[in-house]
């Protein structure tokens, strides 16, 4: 698969084996989903360009550099809500936007519920938080408002991504970067992801 970025982290393996226990409570969920998001945007965000920065250290100057690129974090609600505060610790500059999608059901289409992006793209980099992409439809949806919003460098960081999800993106969006933890098996009759860790949102808030 191109532009598809699997971790190879012993860390991140780790913990996602721990987020995928059926005995870990929320609590405990809530903080891996944390501290994977940390390492995951580290991993996905070693092409940011710099510019050049002169500092002053105690003893002498010292030719830094520092982030040229304005970030914006989008978690799609509600289960990327869990991924901020992780990537936030290594971006605290970064700007929040959410985007509001939930699954029909029936049909497992995105419906789009809330939007409060300003007219004019604010950011120069988005990424795209969302633990799960499962049939890919959210994260399509969510590449295209952002498209619309006037944003072109886009990355989608996420923790488990099944192959539907990813072909899905990749049909639609083909130049956007997909970092995940783990690449699963398949999608089930009910489109979550085979073996996956169940519902992301439920486990993190739980209403499981």
């Amino acid at each position: 698969m191109t532009n598809v970025y699997p971790s190879r982290h012993p860390l991140v393996a780790h913990k996602l084996s721990k987020l995928r226990d059926v005995a870990t409570n929320p609590k405990k969920f809530r903080e891996l989903i944390r501290e994977i998001s940390a390492l995951m945007a580290y991993e996905a965000t070693t092409d940011l360009l710099v510019e050049p920065k002169v500092v002053q250290t105690p003893l002498a100057t010292y030719n830094g550099v520092e982030l040229k690129e304005k970030i914006g974090l989008v978690p799609i609600l509600r289960a990327g809500l869990g991924m901020v505060e992780g990537v936030w610790g290594l971006m605290p500059s970064a700007e929040v936007w959410h985007i509001g999608l939930y699954r029909d059901e029936r049909t497992l289409k995105p419906v789009e519920y809330y939007n409060k992006l300003p007219i004019e793209p604010t950011v120069s980099v988005c990424l795209i938080l969302d633990p799960m992409l499962a049939t890919g439809g959210s994260a399509v949806a969510t590449v295209d408002v952002l498209k619309r919003w006037g944003v072109h460098k886009i990355k989608f960081v996420g923790i488990i991504g099944a192959p539907e999800g990813i072909r899905l993106m990749q049909e639609n969006h083909p130049e956007v970067p997909i970092h995940l933890a783990a690449i699963d098996e398949r999608l089930n009759e009910r489109g979550y992801i085979l073996p996956g860790l169940g519902d992301a949102g439920d486990r993190q808030f739980g209403t499981g």
